[in-house]
């Protein structure tokens, strides 16, 4: 039986961050234009301004997925010649969204130079693999988009069914999860611990964050952008319009090239794993905490089957809900007190029950 391949191959992993890196040098790397292409004035106008930045990857989707019908969907194929046009008067290369082979056949005929593909689309196996089926001969670079919910293995799953059809420079996009309550701060929420698990996994990926989809308010965007950059994402996917209030898709998260270039001078690049010798006592100092935290945690474990030895002898049901909220308001308080957020501090006494409860049973 043939080994499937794996990401984790220098073939697919290096040859994206190569491609981009040869363009932005250094800096990071700035994909940028609007959500939409509106009209050839509005994509020019955009595309001049972006250009003078330094812009060198003019994004703008041609085809909108909405979630209810009737919105705007695109210009779609009408877009085409105004990105070629793009392409030929700023030297920029250009990129768009595609969601079925319909679409790739013509990004392809049309000349676009990188396809990304969306979060709705990823979260679909069948419709990857229809995609990743078209582009098969093409090697064209491809941006992935994470799903909508926060499914490492998913995401993954996505980039192994393009890489399998013969596409060698690869990447991903950070856009954030549909967010599970309606108080969230953002659009979408970051989980940033997912894209920290996929850097893990593949430190030399190419991996961009797209601070527009996160934000959903373009006040946002900087702050974010600042703290992908400081976390080590290769660069920003971000959405920019010459006119965002007059956008015809997502006018509240886009931002003027003036604003753009504001937020470009802000982005300082964290560069290679070298570290002084501070850096590294710090470092030390946080892996002996570490261990006192696992060896802290048996013994809380230890203590939790002396319990549910005592409530299996006396029948005592494993779940007391009343007795776990209060020692979460207990934590809640403590961590409260200690400059910790309750978000923080609730996530990691759930797990901690979790745990405790597997112990017991």
């Amino acid at each position: 039986m043939p080994q499937r391949p794996s990401l984790n191959t220098p073939r697919t992993i290096e040859k994206m961050r190569d491609y981009l890196r040869s363009m932005y040098g250094a800096n990071p790397v700035v994909v940028s234009g609007p959500c939409s292409a509106e009209s050839e004035g509005q994509v020019l106008e955009t595309a001049h301004a972006l250009s003078a930045l330094g812009v060198k990857v003019f994004r703008a989707g041609l085809w909108k997925p909405r979630t209810h019908p009737g919105g705007f969907e695109g210009v779609g194929t009408v877009g085409l010649p105004w990105l070629q046009r793009v392409k030929r008067e700023t030297g920029m290369l250009i990129a768009t969204e595609v969601a079925t082979p319909q679409h790739v056949e013509l990004a392809l005929e049309g000349g676009i130079d990188i396809f990304w593909i969306g979060a709705r689309t990823t979260a679909n196996p069948f419709a990857v693999q229809q995609i990743a089926d078209a582009l098969h001969g093409h090697d064209v670079p491809v941006l992935i988009k994470n799903p909508m919910s926060p499914d490492v293995e998913l995401w993954i799953g996505a980039m192994q069914r393009l890489q399998e059809s013969g596409i060698t420079r690869i990447g991903a996009v950070h856009r954030g999860f549909t967010p599970t309550t309606e108080q969230d701060l953002y659009r979408n929420t970051p989980h940033w611990d997912i894209a920290i698990e996929l850097k893990r996994r593949y430190p030399t990926l190419c991996i961009l964050c797209d601070p527009s989809h996160i934000a959903g308010k373009r006040e946002l965007v900087g702050t974010l952008s600042r703290q992908a950059i400081s976390m080590g994402f290769d660069g920003l996917f971000i959405e920019a319009h010459c006119s965002p209030e007059k956008a015809l898709s997502d006018a509240r998260q886009q931002l003027t090239p003036s604003e753009l270039s504001c937020l470009m001078t802000q982005l300082h690049p964290r560069h290679g794993d070298a570290v002084g010798a501070e850096l590294e006592q710090l470092r030390q100092r946080i892996d002996e905490c570490d261990r006192e935290l696992v060896n802290l945690l048996a013994r809380r474990m230890a203590v939790v089957r002396e319990i549910g030895q005592y409530k299996q002898a006396h029948q005592v049901p494993v779940v007391q809900a009343s007795r776990f909220d209060a020692v979460l308001r207990r934590a809640i308080e403590l961590a409260r007190s200690e400059g910790m957020s309750e978000a923080f501090i609730t996530a990691v006494m759930h797990a901690i029950h979790e745990e405790a409860v597997r112990q017991q049973i």
